[in-house]
């Protein structure tokens, strides 16, 4: 494990235990993210899951060429086996090295292997984030994946080409949680809760 940045294991089985609690009732709901209910940020998850499990493999192909803005997924029959079992060989691939270095393809953009990691370990805490809001569950990222989430972020927050990956920065007080100010930094509202 001292070879690699981070073991992407705990956020990915905290990212699981969330979705497995999800009823099929809640699929429907709003989230913080405004283009996804939670059955598409369910198949959002899944599918970024298999993308960056490819990336880390650099075995590009589909999954590692398709814009995650080419279409809003769903979710499949067979989700609920489908999504910890892929945020499973997300944790495993990016257990290897080699998966840090070199270049590396995820969302049809071609990035260096230790900036696909950081991206990856990203959309887990932040999405980890969203799908707890939207079914109100209480949400206790990995501690190590939380912190380099927040220095991609706030990288970004720095860069004029930010682009339209996230939204414009929420401001949150300095002193506010790591979360909030991650949350925040990705251009949601740590405020945000679930309509009434």
């Amino acid at each position: 494990m001292s070879d690699t940045p981070l073991d992407l294991g705990p956020q990915a089985r905290t990212v699981a235990r969330l979705a497995e609690r999800v009823t099929d009732e809640q699929l429907a709901d709003a989230t913080p993210c405004p283009d996804h209910a939670v059955r598409t940020l369910l198949g959002h998850l899944t599918g970024l899951a298999a993308a960056f499990r490819d990336a880390a493999r650099k075995d590009l192909g589909a999954t590692t060429d398709t814009s995650p803005d080419s279409a809003v997924p769903d979710v499949g029959p067979g989700w609920r086996e489908e999504l910890p079992k892929v945020l499973g060989e997300l944790a495993d691939a990016w257990r290897d090295p080699a998966a840090w270095t070199g270049t590396t393809r995820a969302g049809g953009v071609d990035l260096p292997g230790e900036v696909a990691g950081a991206v990856a370990v990203d959309e887990l805490v932040i999405h980890g984030w969203d799908l707890a809001r939207a079914t109100g569950q209480d949400y206790t990222p990995d501690p190590a994946a939380l912190r380099m989430s927040y220095d991609f972020l706030a990288a970004a927050a720095e860069d004029p080409g930010r682009g339209g990956i996230f939204g414009p920065v929420v401001p949150v007080p300095p002193d506010a949680p790591l979360l909030d100010r991650a949350v925040g930094l990705s251009g949601r509202d740590p405020s945000w809760t679930r309509p009434a």
